[in-house]
């Protein structure tokens, strides 16, 4: 069931016109337990509505709208301060408003946009972050000096350091979200409030949104009797005007905005949203390895349930408001809750988390435990959004799109192999030879050649269906030679890589730079995806002094970067000087991994046949090196590791007991045909990935390399793992028995130097 709960969120945008009708007997509970809640002193009254993509289930106004000797009643058209609720509902809906224009990009780095930003220590901070609250930004602005106005705050903005390096630890901040709306602004030319009403607010008819609400006695107070005043201390000194705070709403209207998402975007016609940007925000968007699941700008949770706890916490999304106010939205139930509260009012106390957390009790009693059967009903919506998705466009089909119109006139000289496909299966040898003008003349293989089946040297050949000369670049050299550029004009570089540092086709890539600058003829390379997503970094640094073949420059195990990207990275820091021209790909998305592109998998190289085997890989690789096989020539490579030494039971255990988040481990026997122990029966341990999100491959690789030393030191070679880790001073660490937890937090520094020197190279 926990499987389809993920499943079910990502259709949020595209499940059928289902919905989980709650009792309606089983509601009238709420009255009484918000009235409970008020005479506990915990809110002076609130509004609660309930309903779904086709209507209101549930409307009631409760208690006292303001604190007076004469009564005043609460009204369900209350109009409440939101507090924090406008970082979903305003500043969240603007930033993917613009997304989806082109004009803001979720994975650069705001100072892109804001380039004061960048000072002390904040260049590397994403929107991503930024929405995710990742950025390492604190909790809030210094509020013990006096200071009043936008220009003020963006000082104090620009003047903040970051706790944490950014995407290392979770801390809500309305800072992250201050930054937001002046990004907004900047952007858009619209100052924020004008921009929400316009391209918001006005077009769902939420006629009593926004910010700076006139005077009405509709309004509930808050602490002080403060009335259309915006209550949080920040956004007051900014004028009421800001995108962490300052949204005025009602609960109907706020209806309105959950109605357009539980529809994808849509309300009545008018569009505000994309689907895409629907998942976008409602999908988990947290760095992997993170615990807290967070969307763009959107806190995760358990669907709307009466068994909830025994749920996967995906499936709703929502946000709560300092003042008291909260919306959660089911996209398994069709439905949405609204809480609107003054609790702040008289006196700053209150508290309306009990009011909320028993309002979610009683819908979920009121709608049963979540059946297999409505989990099966969204199951044709699977396929139909399935096929609707969009495919990834890489670099091969942009280029192809332009008739591939930089090449005319020139003799190409094409690096490939069988993944140099687009996206409808045509090789690029063949889309190259039919384009008009353009002359391919030689082609260059890398490791495991042109066919990349093989696992051995590899020789110059001619390629069958077209002749034309195949130079392979593992064989007898690994870089282009004078004689093979004879008669090229320019070269052309396409091929799929497998997101490890040492995997060799970067390496090859770096070489044909080299060997371009060199003859002084210009490269492009026509971008593909990270298959194990390009928003990771992990893994120790290769030491500045052991760069080779599978290691071409010190950068991570996982640099969390494209082909393209690592392209425009090698050409600045190893000064190659290339004439350098990446053709960027189209639809891609940092944070997909190879099987959220839609585009067709073909094995790499011979033994990395899934997706599967390939996000193990930079874990298991670290250790290939040394005397163990790690599954080459069986079904499985790189999803189990043995030798002829290892007892499989006693490792097992001792991993499983390490608890390595994403992966456990079983005993295995098993007899390779190639590699060190051909045709030896090996005893070890076979590793299944149960959350590759979760996984940090690299310390898989230390876990798998210590336990090896530690339960066999005289048989495992721990130098020979040198080559793969990279860092002598891993190996030394784990030579010293420290524990592997230990050393995976020694090289975060170092990963975080990386990440801010990678940033400038990132093209999505």
């Amino acid at each position: 069931m926990t499987r389809w709960l993920v499943l079910l969120l990502a259709l949020s945008a595209a499940l059928p016109a289902f919905a989980r009708v709650p009792e309606p007997r089983a509601l009238q509970r709420i009255a009484g337990i918000v009235e409970d809640e008020i005479g506990a002193g915990h809110l002076p009254g609130a509004v609660v509505e309930i309903g779904g993509a086709d209507g209101v289930y549930y409307r009631a106004a409760y208690g006292e709208r303001e604190v007076r000797p004469e009564h005043l009643p609460m009204t369900a058209d209350t109009i409440f301060d939101l507090a924090s609720l406008t970082k979903v509902v305003a500043t969240t809906t603007a930033v993917m408003q613009l997304v989806e224009q082109g004009r803001l990009d979720l994975d650069a780095p705001a100072a892109r946009y804001w380039p004061g930003f960048a000072e002390n220590g904040k260049a590397a901070i994403s929107l991503r972050q930024l929405l995710t609250h990742y950025s390492g930004l604190p909790a809030d602005l210094d509020l013990s000096h006096q200071w009043v106005g936008r220009a003020a705050a963006r000082e104090r903005i620009l003047s903040v350091r970051p706790s944490d390096p950014p995407g290392t630890a979770f801390r809500y901040s309305d800072i992250n979200f201050e930054v937001l709306g002046e990004l907004v602004e900047r952007v858009s030319g619209e100052p924020l409030e004008r921009y929400c009403r316009t391209h918001i607010f006005a077009p769902l008819g939420m006629r009593d949104t926004g910010f700076l609400p006139p005077p009405s006695p509709r309004i509930a107070p808050t602490v002080s009797g403060r009335q259309g005043a915006v209550h949080d201390p920040s956004a007051w000194r900014m004028g009421g005007v800001a995108g962490h705070a300052g949204v005025f709403s009602t609960a109907d209207d706020l209806a309105r905005f959950a109605r357009m998402l539980l529809a994808g975007g849509t309300l009545n016609g008018v569009r505000v949203l994309s689907p895409a940007s629907v998942e976008a925000m409602t999908l988990p968007q947290s760095p992997t390895g993170q615990v807290r699941l967070r969307g763009l700008g959107w806190d995760i949770g358990a669907p709307f349930a009466s068994d909830r706890d025994t749920l996967a916490p995906v499936g709703a999304y929502g946000h709560t408001g300092y003042t008291g106010t909260s919306l959660w939205i089911d996209p398994v139930s069709r439905l949405y809750v609204i809480l609107l509260s003054n609790r702040v009012h008289p006196d700053g106390g209150g508290d309306a988390g009990p009011l909320r957390d028993r309002v979610a009790e009683a819908l979920g009693a009121a709608l049963g435990p979540l059946s297999d059967a409505d989990i099966a009903a969204a199951r044709p919506a699977l396929a139909r959004y399935a096929s609707a998705r969009q495919v990834v466009e890489t670099g091969l089909d942009v280029l192809a799109e332009q008739g591939f119109a930089p090449l005319r006139g020139l003799r190409v000289g094409l690096i490939t192999n069988q993944t140099g496909i687009d996206r409808k299966g045509r090789r690029n040898i063949d889309l190259l030879r039919a384009a008009p003008g353009v002359r391919l003349v030689a082609l260059f293989s890398p490791e495991h050649g042109l066919s990349g089946t093989l696992d051995e040297k590899v020789a110059s050949g001619a390629e069958p269906s077209s002749g034309l000369p195949v130079y392979s670049l593992y064989g007898d050299t690994r870089r282009p030679s004078d004689a093979m550029l004879a008669g090229i004009d320019a070269l052309v570089f396409d091929i799929q890589d497998a997101g490890a540092r040492f995997y060799t086709y970067g390496t090859t890539l770096a070489y044909a730079m080299e060997a371009a600058a060199r003859k002084g003829i210009p490269i492009w390379v026509l971008d593909r995806p990270d298959p194990i997503t390009g928003a990771t970094v992990q893994g120790p640094l290769l030491d500045a002094e052991r760069t080779s073949f599978t290691g071409y420059w010190p950068i991570p195990v996982r640099p969390g970067m494209t082909l393209g990207e690592l392209a425009g990275f090698y050409n600045r820091e190893a000064a190659i000087h290339a004439d350098l021209h990446v053709v960027p790909m189209r639809g891609y998305a940092r944070r997909d991994w190879f099987d959220d592109t839609g585009l067709a998998w073909v094995n790499p190289s011979p033994n990395l046949r899934s997706l599967r085997q390939t996000a193990l890989y930079p874990g298991v690789g670290m250790i290939e090196g040394a005397n163990v096989s790690v599954g080459r020539g069986t079904d499985s490579p790189f999803e189990q590791v043995g030798a002829p030494w290892i007892d499989a039971r006693q490792l097992s255990q001792y991993l499983a007991a390490r608890r390595m988040p994403g992966a456990s481990f079983s005993p295995v026997s098993f007899r390779p045909d190639s590699g060190p122990y051909h045709g030896q029966t090996c005893q070890g341990v076979r590793i299944t990935l149960s959350d590759r999100n979760t996984l940090d491959s690299p310390a898989l690789g230390v876990e798998l390399a210590a336990a090896l030393h530690r339960l066999y030191p005289k048989a495992f070679k721990l130098d020979d793992t040198l080559g793969g880790i990279g860092s002598a001073a891993v190996v030394a660490a784990i030579r010293s028995g420290a524990d592997p937890h230990a050393i995976v937090a020694r090289w975060q520094d170092d990963l975080g130097a990386f990440r801010a020197r990678r940033a400038p190279y990132l093209l999505y």
